[in-house]
C-alpha cells in the first residue's frame, strides 16, 4: 500500500488523507501545501540504470544500488540537525519510494498503479515534505520530473492476421497489418524496457519465419514503411487525426525519413545503408520519440493494427491515422523522384529532396519574457520555520530576498491552442526558497511561438526556442491534397487543399538546405 511520508515522525495512510482532501472535510493541523507529486526517473537517451545513494552524515554515502529509467517514485526530504539534505550548491538529495518499476512492473496494473497514485498525490495536501525514519536511500532530484503518462502495454489479446491482411491496399501494408497480428509483434511491450532492440528482433523473426511466402526484397521494404509510419504518427500531433494538415504534417516527416537515405547516408543519422529508413526512422538523436524511456509511456511500438483493438482506446484512432496516410507514406519511400510531386503539388522537386529537417515550435523549450522573475527549478528546498518543502521541476515566480532566500508563487501554465495560459498560484504562503537557486539572470533565444524572429503577429500568446540550426536552411512550405476525414478520423472525408510549413508556420517548421 502506498503510504504518505509521515510528518513530524508520524507515518500517515494515505487513504484517510486522501478521504479527508476528496470530501472536503477538514485537512490535518498545519496540512496546508501540496504533497509532493509522483516523479519520474528520466534522462533523455541516457543510461538504463540510474544510482541511488546511502544516506551519509552531510550528504549522498556511498553508492546502494540502481534504479531503471521510468520508475516512478514519490520524493520527500531528508532532514538532518534542522536541514535539507542538499549539495554545496542547494540541489537536494531525496528519499523515495517506489510508485512503478518498469523492469518489475508490467501489463494493465502497473498502469493502474501510476494513475492511481498520481492522482491521490495531487489531491493530497501535507504540513511539509519530510521523509519519515524508515527512509535509508537518496537520488539526486536532478534526475527526477513530473511527466503525467502512465506506462503504455497493450491489452491481452490476439489479432486475427488473415483479416488483418484483406484490409491492407497494398502488399506492403498487407504484410504490415499482419506482422502487428503476429506472435512476433506481440512479444515487444510485454515488458517496459528494451522495446525498441525488441520490436527490431520481432521484425527479423517475422521475416524469417515468411521469406518463403514473400520475397527479402519486399519483406524488408514492409518493415522499413512500419518504422517510417510509427515515426510519421507519434511524431506528430496526434490529436489532429485525420484532418488535412495532420496527414501532410505525417507526410512532412516521412520525407525526412526517405531524403535522409536517398541520395545521402549519414551514420550520425541513423543511416547504415543507402535505403536504411529502419535506421533513420528509430535513430533517438534524430526522432526523440524513440527515446528508451518514452517507448515505455507511448504505443510506438505497439501492436496498434491488432484487429481484435479496433474499437478500443485510442486504437480506432491509430489505426485510421495508419489507413490515411500509409498510401502516401509508400509513395514517398518508394515512388521515386517524380512521385513526390504527386504527394506534394506545386513544390520544386529540387526542394522537396532536400528537405531533412523540420521540428514543431510548441514542442521547443519554453519561455515567458514577458513575465518578469520567472525562474525554473529543477529542485530546491524552501523553509518555513521547521518546515520544510521541495520544489521540483517547475517554474516560480520570484519575489522579495528575505534573509539567505526569496519569497515565491508557483509560476503554472497550461498550452491552450495557441495560448500559455499562465496562473500565478501562491501554494507554499510563509516559505523561504533557497537563494542559492535563484539566478534572476532572466532569459533568452525566444522568438513569438519559436518560429523565425523576422514573423510579426497582432498578438503574441506564447514563446519558444528556436533550433539552432533554424538560420542555417530555409524554411519550406509543403503542399498536399488530402481527404479530410476529421480529428476523431471517422468522417467520411472531404478533399482538401492544406499547406505546413512556410516562414511563420507555428505549428510545424519544415526546414530544407541544412547541413
Amino acid at each position: 500500500m502506498i503510504t504518505a511520508f509521515a510528518q513530524s515522525g508520524v507515518r500517515a495512510g494515505l487513504t484517510g488523507l486522501l478521504a479527508t482532501a476528496l470530501l472536503g472535510l477538514p485537512m490535518l493541523a498545519g496540512a496546508a501545501v501540496p504533497a509532493t507529486p509522483v516523479m519520474t526517473i528520466y534522462k533523455f537517451n541516457g543510461p538504463l540504470e540510474t544510482p541511488y545513494y546511502n544516506i551519509g552524515a552531510n550528504g549522498p554515502g556511498s553508492r546502494a544500488g540502481s534504479l531503471p529509467q521510468g520508475t516512478s517514485v514519490i520524493p520527500c526530504l531528508v532532514i538532518r540537525n534542522g536541514r535539507a539534505l542538499t549539495d554545496a550548491k542547494g540541489t537536494p538529495y531525496v528519499g523515495f519510494e517506489v510508485v512503478v518499476n518498469p523492469s518489475k512492473d508490467k501489463g494493465q496494473a502497473a498502469t493502474r498503479k501510476f494513475e492511481r497514485t498520481f492522482a491521490e498525490r495531487e489531491a493530497l495536501k501535507v504540513k511539509n515534505h519530510h521523509c519519515d525514519s524508515s527512509v535509508r536511500h537518496v537520488l539526486n532530484v536532478r534526475d527526477l520530473y513530473v511527466l503525467k503518462k502512465p506506462p503504455f502495454f497493450d491489452p491481452s489479446g490476439k489479432g486475427d492476421p488473415a483479416a488483418a491482411e484483406r484490409e491492407g491496399k497494398t502488399e506492403l501494408d498487407k504484410i504490415v497489418r499482419v506482422f502487428h497480428n503476429s506472435p512476433e509483434c506481440a512479444a515487444v511491450d510485454q515488458d517496459a524496457i528494451g522495446r525498441r532492440a525488441r520490436l527490431e528482433r520481432a521484425w527479423d523473426r517475422f521475416i524469417a519465419k515468411h521469406d518463403g511466402r514473400w520475397d527479402a526484397t519486399t519483406l524488408a521494404r514492409a518493415k522499413h514503411l512500419d518504422y517510417a509510419m510509427r515515426t510519421a504518427i507519434f511524431e506528430g500531433h496526434l490529436d489532429r487525426g485525420c484532418t488535412a494538415y495532420g496527414a501532410c504534417e505525417r507526410n512532412v516527416v516521412v520525407l525526412s525519413i526517405r531524403n535522409r537515405g536517398v541520395g545521402q547516408c549519414l551514420k550520425r543519422q541513423g543511416c547504415s545503408f543507402p535505403g536504411d529508413f529502419q535506421g533513420i526512422a528509430s535513430d533517438v538523436g534524430q526522432y526523440n520519440i524513440w527515446d528508451a524511456y518514452l517507448t515505455q509511456i507511448s504505443g510506438l511500438t505497439s501492436c496498434y493494427l491488432r484487429t481484435d483493438l479496433a474499437k478500443q482506446g485510442d486504437y480506432d484512432l491509430y489505426q485510421g491515422i495508419y489507413s490515411q496516410s500509409v498510401g502516401d507514406a509508400e509513395t514517398i519511400l518508394y515512388g521515386g523522384t517524380p512521385a513526390l510531386a504527386t504527394v506534394f503539388p506545386g513544390t520544386n522537386l529540387n526542394e522537396l529532396t532536400e528537405l531533412r529537417h523540420y521540428y514543431h515550435p510548441p514542442a521547443m523549450g519554453k519561455c515567458f519574457p514577458q513575465h518578469d522573475r520567472v525562474e525554473y527549478m529543477s529542485g530546491a528546498v524552501a523553509e518555513n520555520g521547521a518546515d520544510h518543502v521541495l520544489i521540483a521541476n517547475a517554474r516560480i515566480k520570484v519575489g522579495d530576498r528575505v534573509g539567505s532566500g526569496y519569497r515565491f508563487k508557483e509560476f503554472r501554465f497550461d498550452q491552450e491552442g495557441p495560448l500559455d495560459a499562465v496562473r500565478i498560484e501562491d501554494n507554499y504562503p510563509g516559505f523561504i526558497v533557497d537563494g542559492r537557486k535563484v539566478s534572476l539572470g532572466g532569459g533568452g533565444g525566444c522568438t513569438p511561438y519559436g518560429v523565425s524572429s523576422g514573423c510579426r503577429f497582432s498578438n503574441v500568446g506564447r514563446y519558444r526556442r528556436t533550433p539552432s540550426w533554424l538560420t542555417a536552411g530555409k524554411p519550406l512550405a509543403l503542399n498536399c491534397r488530402i481527404n479530410d476525414r476529421g480529428a476523431s478520423c471517422s468522417g467520411s472525408g472531404r478533399e482538401q487543399s492544406v499547406t505546413v510549413g512556410g516562414a511563420c508556420d507555428i505549428d510545424m517548421m519544415p526546414v530544407s538546405r541544412v547541413h
